[in-house]
């Protein structure tokens, strides 16, 4: 009983000690590629339901349909599986029938209308264009900040050799000439550095943060919360049955539960 309550808790999947922690850069990956995939997946989708749409009076258009909505399904179970990867999460559990066998006899048109749900496709079909959303905004959000922090860390070897090579003082008209603070330019670098560093522990947080928003959106803990509401019901349901069984003591005599069959006159 305790190993299934265990199970049903759903995973947190934060990610601590940002800077040295793989999941880290592998959330800025996903979300480098998040751009380029949200604009595939958005202009998939809206081609396959034009043309399903267009192609209906020719009757291509109806498997071409069916064909799009089990694809659409298939785009956000594969960034669900790729987010649980990156997360580290268990994968999610996965009901399987006995009708294998019938499945294989019917034929694919009839096996995509029989696994066509409206609620499903139009969620799939929501998510898919919120994920062409969400990937342009977080993508932006996580290249500005990065960028901001590295900036500032590669500042002292920018100015070095922009005084070396072409004799530019970038430094010149700095926040330190104008409050006339008289700061070398070797403690100007331990500063700007030091401040580069704390934003781009910022911008990891920052992306981890956006990893767990995608999390809620792409409905990853959806499994996990329908396991949570399963084992919680298979608990009522068989305490009841177990406490029939326990409600006579075995070290009870038998002979004071025991009444004649008779009816004096």
């Amino acid at each position: 009983m305790n190993a299934t309550k265990a199970t049903a808790k759903s995973p947190t999947g934060k990610v601590n000690w940002v800077l040295f922690n793989p999941k880290t850069y592998a959330t800025i990956l996903y979300f480098l590629l998040s751009l380029p995939l949200g604009i595939i997946y958005f202009t998939v989708a809206i081609t396959g339901i034009a043309l399903s749409i267009g192609l209906t009076p020719i009757f291509i258009g109806i498997p071409l349909f069916f064909g799009v909505a089990r694809m659409l399904n298939g785009i956000v179970n594969f960034e669900q599986s790729m987010i649980r990867q990156i997360l580290g999460l268990p994968t999610a559990p996965v009901s399987y029938t006995d009708n294998q066998q019938s499945e294989a006899v019917q034929n694919w048109f009839m096996q995509m209308v029989r696994g066509f749900e409206s609620g499903l496709f139009i969620r799939n079909l929501l998510l898919v264009l919120l994920r062409f959303v969400t990937g342009i905004i977080f993508f932006v959000i996580m290249v500005t900040a990065i960028s901001l922090g590295l900036g500032f860390i590669a500042l002292p070897v920018v100015h070095i050799i922009l005084m070396n090579e072409i004799q530019i003082d970038i430094l010149e008209n700095s926040l330190f000439s104008y409050f006339h603070i008289d700061w070398s330019y070797n403690q100007q670098y331990v500063l700007y550095v030091s401040f580069g560093f704390v934003l781009v522990w910022i911008a990891l947080r920052v992306v981890n943060g956006l990893m767990q928003i995608q999390r809620r959106i792409m409905y990853v803990d959806e499994p996990y919360q329908i396991t949570q509401l399963t084992v919680p019901l298979q608990d009522q349901i068989q305490s009841p049955v177990q406490s029939q069984y326990n409600e006579i003591p075995v070290d009870q005599p038998l002979e004071g539960l025991m009444q004649p069959a008779y009816r004096e006159l």
